[in-house]
């Protein structure tokens, strides 16, 4: 081993202690952490809303088409050639109750009912003659001093059928005479000529179509409701024994001429069964003189067809609260602040909801709904308040 060997290996050493000790000290002779205090939890923030129930009557939403109370077809009841057809004979046109709206020739139908008048005449005739033989009759049977005649002799079956036969012939003229008033065609209300399918020239029969005509003193719009709706409503369920004394209001509002209308009705009735498929109540709605303009007013007629938005008359319900729509949970429940200022769960009846409000019932006069909270706010938890608080009653 030579010097210069020897030399570099005790730097080595030196170095090895060295390093090894400088690791030691690091690893071992450390202190440990010393102990920190935990901070104290800050309860969260949450807005509240106090809420003062009232008793109040909520509004219905809802839409349907504009339907005539009453539509037919008309259609003649006797043969001919149409003769003459009313001004107001055209699709769009009006017309009044027993107008006639077209003529049928009728000289068929003269030329009937003359040759029935003599029908009758002859009946007559035989009648009258039926009743003085069986007179004569009877007065021969009496003057042979018996009391007792037969019924053949007397000559009462003949009497009985010429009575028949005169019935019969008055029947004829009787007939004769109403197809000469079905000659004129005319409807029994006011209305107007939706569709037309004849015109003067044209031969009908019994059971042509001749036009398609509806109502026009009452429209109609037929309005579905769901359950939760019906729940708001004073509506006239029909029962059999009962008649409504008086009729929900509603308002029907739509848009024609890029302008905004209304037009006011009654809820007279329900449908008288539940949609199958889609479970819902739908209620009638009635609107008078849906076609008379009234003074001063541009508003257009209330014509079928119009899609409308309806809008309900509720009944009053009592303890009811407007509330944000934040407030109510996904659950159905809100979260209110105890006494304590601890958040707690508290179950709420639903009544109608819009996307900015809902309405509600089961809280309390003075109750503080929490409407605004941070996510980490959860049932029993201690709350800070928040300095603005609102009052809530009918609206917020």
């Amino acid at each position: 081993m030579t010097p210069e060997w020897k030399k570099n290996w005790l730097w080595t050493a030196a170095v090895l202690v060295v390093g090894f000790g400088a690791a030691y000290g690091l690893l071992v002779g450390k202190g440990g952490p010393e102990p920190a205090a935990i901070p104290a939890a800050v309860p969260p923030v949450v807005e509240v809303l106090q809420v003062r129930p009232s008793r109040q009557a909520l509004t219905v939403s809802s839409q349907g088409t504009v339907r005539p109370l009453r539509e037919i077809n008309l259609v003649s009841r006797v043969a001919g050639r149409v003769e003459s057809v009313a001004d107001g004979f055209a699709a769009g046109g009006f017309f009044a109750a027993e107008t006639p709206l077209l003529n049928i020739e009728d000289y068929d139908y003269q030329f009937a009912i003359a040759r029935a008048e003599s029908q009758v005449a002859a009946a007559q005739q035989r009648v009258a003659e039926e009743q003085g033989r069986a007179l004569q009759a009877k007065r021969e049977w009496r003057d042979l001093g018996s009391d007792q005649a037969n019924a053949l002799f007397l000559r009462e079956p003949q009497l009985a059928s010429a009575r028949a036969a005169l019935k019969a012939a008055e029947a004829d003229l009787g007939a004769a005479r109403l197809d000469l008033e079905r000659t004129a065609v005319s409807v029994p209300f006011n209305g107007r000529i939706s569709e037309k399918y004849v015109d003067i020239g044209q031969y009908v029969t019994p059971g042509t179509l001749i036009a398609k005509v509806y109502a026009t003193d009452v429209a109609m719009v037929r309005l579905p409701l769901t359950g939760r709706q019906v729940a708001l409503l004073e509506l006239p369920l029909n029962y059999d024994n009962e008649t409504p004394e008086t009729f929900t209001d509603v308002v029907l509002s739509a848009r024609f001429g890029n302008r905004s209308w209304q037009w006011l009705g009654k809820i007279v009735r329900t449908d008288a069964s539940i949609d199958v498929d889609s479970r819902v109540v739908y209620a009638v709605a009635e609107i008078e003189r849906p076609f008379a303009r009234e003074p001063g007013s541009e508003r257009p007629p209330l014509a079928p067809g119009l899609f409308v938005d309806a809008t309900i008359s509720g009944r009053q319900l009592p303890a009811v609260a407007a509330l944000p729509r934040t407030a109510l949970r996904n659950d159905g429940n809100v979260m209110v602040v105890d006494g304590e200022r601890r958040a707690r769960l508290k179950p709420v009846a639903m009544l109608q909801r819009t996307n900015e409000q809902v309405w509600v019932q089961g809280l309390d006069d003075g109750d503080r709904v929490i409407v605004a909270e941070s996510a980490a706010t959860v049932a029993g938890m201690e709350v800070t308040v928040s300095e603005s608080t609102r009052i809530a009653g009918g609206a917020y």
